[in-house]
């Protein structure tokens, strides 16, 4: 894992902004895997900024998103396939065909979760991939107990999962306990993954992630297997890991060992 450590959650989508301005300036048919939730919010904010300012193109990229809450219809106000287009997709130049969110209303969900993946083979590979980070060190829709080589599935939501989410949903309204979600297998896939995780609530599992053993317990543990995994962390999301100061320093050397590259 290549971790970065930065001073606010601002400069954290920042940093991942450019990765994904820089991800389509090199290849502007890239194909790019999304997230949804509060983390990634400021980055689109930043990637719409750009788009609207002529500095990127969407136009030829396709675009697969992590998960969706089984059995919402894309234009519920809590589905994940409305917050990308409320979000990001209505305010950049990609064609709306080029971009795939897992069908919650399916009435085949296990037909659909195997067209998912096919449909991201037939693309050719999710280029970059965007994840967060649960509280629980889950990815995507990926708990607490998931195989770590799981593929696109029906995924069961923890208590814990559902409680956090429960503020998206008016009282009373129905809260689906079951999603479609990526597999962790279907994420190691993707030749590069960058991970944001904000905010002291993330503390724990991101020392678990990135510090703890390789296991189901954390989902996210499995991206220590991934040979271009990219965590970018604010201070407070830092903040229980043993040793920040030797993360920077590593930062700090492969930064500079780039310029060195880069000015041969």
């Amino acid at each position: 894992m290549q971790i970065v450590i930065l001073p606010t959650a601002d400069d954290v989508a920042a940093y991942g902004a450019q990765l994904f301005i820089r991800q389509l300036t090199d290849k502007p048919q890239s194909v790019l895997g999304l997230a949804t939730g509060s983390t990634p919010l400021a980055l689109y904010r930043l990637l719409i900024r750009a788009c609207q300012q002529q500095e990127v193109s969407f136009a030829n990229a396709k675009t697969f998103n992590l998960d969706e809450y089984l059995g919402l219809p894309a234009d519920h106000p809590q589905s994940y396939r409305y917050f990308m287009q409320q979000h990001l997709f209505n305010a950049i130049d990609i064609v709306p065909a080029n971009t795939a969110v897992p069908d919650g209303s399916a009435t085949d969900p296990v037909a659909a979760c195997q067209r998912y993946e096919q449909q991201i083979a037939d693309a050719g590979g999710i280029d970059l991939q965007l994840l967060g980070l649960g509280r629980n060190g889950h990815i995507g829709f990926n708990e607490p107990s998931s195989g770590l080589r799981s593929r696109t599935r029906i995924k069961t939501l923890t208590p814990a999962t559902i409680a956090d989410n429960a503020r998206f949903f008016a009282p009373g309204e129905y809260q689906p306990h079951l999603s479609i979600t990526m597999g962790i297998g279907t994420i190691l896939d993707a030749r590069k993954v960058l991970l944001l995780a904000t905010g002291a609530n993330k503390a724990a599992a991101v020392k678990a992630m990135i510090e703890g053993p390789l296991t189901a317990a954390c989902p996210a543990s499995a991206l220590q297997l991934h040979e271009q995994a990219i965590v970018v962390l604010d201070e407070a999301a830092a903040a229980d890991l043993s040793d920040i100061e030797f993360y920077r320093h590593i930062e700090r050397e492969n930064q500079a060992l780039l310029k060195r590259l880069a000015s041969q």
